[in-house]
């Protein structure tokens, strides 16, 4: 597509307008002929995707690992369903609030490619995958498997039943630029022993972006008795892939990060067979053990966000999920393919494309990561997140759809510059 096709088409719709699901429409409707991959550095129509989003002018935002903020016309659904959920008040709540719970959890399972038994909703992907760690049958003796570079708040769940069960935790580090996934595969596989009940992995791993060959430790662990549980924060609607072809035992997402639910949404799926082996969380009056609602269980809760997934599913596949990919592969690489040979910077992110997607991690040498990201904040107006420790030390960068090759220049400009 060349720019004043583009423009033509696209200039019609009004940078301002994109609140109205019908103008993205419009908008994809008129690079439908463009290749995601020519599309993912076509500045014209990425600006005309910026437009639906309200954003803060003072700063840039490239921080959108720990939440990524709604496009305009989810956030408009949200607003819509606090004002109905206000409305009806308990009447709601006590006739279709968990129908319609159920809806949003099957409309997610059929874009993780999985049955709708065998998924919920939950509140984030530390409650997933600590009801997981928590809720096995864990005796003296048994041990887990997990790396360094995985969630703290996963990581201080396994060691709270290593304190009441006595289970045993192996603790490897996953290297940043691994020759082969098999050096990868073989960390794990080092540390499993005919003890070994559990082995955690992340999908992506949230400070440094590396994507890990999952269904090749799978398969490892597998082969030798060993059940898997993935930390999928970051890669439910980050990339395209769906549960069932990684062949894990349970797989926790976030929605609030790159599928963009409001705050406070996530997912769990457990394998079927392995839905009895969990106590929940919570005790429910549900007692088929096999039924995965047994551990949706919370109490009250804002169920307007569970309703919100609709808006936040529109907007994806109407944006198109390979669309979606190629942009943000196209970013992380614009920016880390111009510092990476730089002798003063340090990328702490695989170079290899098929490693990584949006997210990567910069360091400079001589500058500990907090003071690195004080100088992005105050000097160039740059939000970024400092990460030192897990053999990690650097600023996770993260942009999003919304982000500009312009802000990225300035990150650029801001990194040389500190040689």
């Amino acid at each position: 597509m060349d720019k004043r096709s583009f423009l033509k088409s696209a200039g019609l719709l009004g940078l301002a307008s994109l609140i109205d699901p019908g103008r993205l429409s419009g908008l994809v409707d008129s690079a439908a002929g463009v290749p995601p991959a020519e599309l993912a550095s076509n500045e014209y129509f990425w600006k005309e995707v910026r437009a639906g989003y309200t954003l803060k002018p003072d700063y840039i935002n490239l921080e959108n690992g720990y939440y990524c903020i709604l496009p305009q016309q989810t956030l408009e659904g949200l607003i819509r369903h606090v004002r109905k959920i206000n409305y009806e008040g308990s009447y709601y709540m006590r006739t279709v609030q968990f129908e319609n719970k159920k809806a949003m959890a099957a409309k997610l399972a059929a874009l993780a490619g999985c049955p709708a038994g065998e998924l919920i909703i939950t509140r984030n992907t530390t409650e997933s995958l600590d009801m997981i760690i928590g809720g096995l049958d864990w005796k003296q003796g048994d041990e887990a498997v997990m790396a360094e570079q995985d969630y703290p708040a996963m990581l201080n769940m396994f060691r709270l039943v290593a304190a009441r069960y006595g289970v045993v935790n192996k603790i490897i580090s996953v290297p940043i630029n691994p020759v082969s996934d098999d050096e990868i595969i073989n960390l794990y596989a080092g540390a499993i022993t005919e003890k070994t009940k559990l082995l955690m992995i992340c999908h992506m791993i949230n400070i440094t972006g590396q994507i890990l060959p999952v269904r090749k430790i799978c398969d490892m662990a597998h082969s030798r008795g060993v059940q898997v549980m993935v930390d999928g924060a970051h890669a439910f609607g980050h990339f395209r892939f769906t549960i069932p072809e990684l062949d894990c035992d349970y797989y926790g997402s976030s929605l609030h990060k790159w599928l963009s639910v409001p705050l406070g949404s996530g997912i769990l799926w457990v394998k079927k067979e392995n839905i009895r082996k969990i106590w929940p969380l919570i005790a429910s009056g549900e007692t088929d053990p096999d039924n995965i609602l047994r551990l949706n269980h919370t109490g009250t809760h804002p169920v307007y966000t569970d309703l919100t997934v609709s808006e936040a599913l529109d907007y994806y596949n109407m944006l198109g999920p390979e669309r979606k990919e190629k942009r943000l592969r196209y970013l992380q690489h614009y920016w880390t393919g111009r510092v990476r040979n730089m002798p003063h910077i340090i990328i702490n992110t695989p170079e290899d494309p098929a490693r990584s997607c949006a997210i990567a991690n910069v360091g400079v040498k001589g500058l500990k990561p907090g003071e690195l990201g004080d100088i992005l904040l105050k000097k160039y107006r740059i939000h970024s997140a400092p990460i030192d420790g897990a053999n990690v030390h650097g600023c996770r960068i993260t942009p999003n759809v919304y982000t500009s090759v312009e802000e990225l220049d300035i990150l650029v400009n801001a990194l040389t510059g500190l040689s």
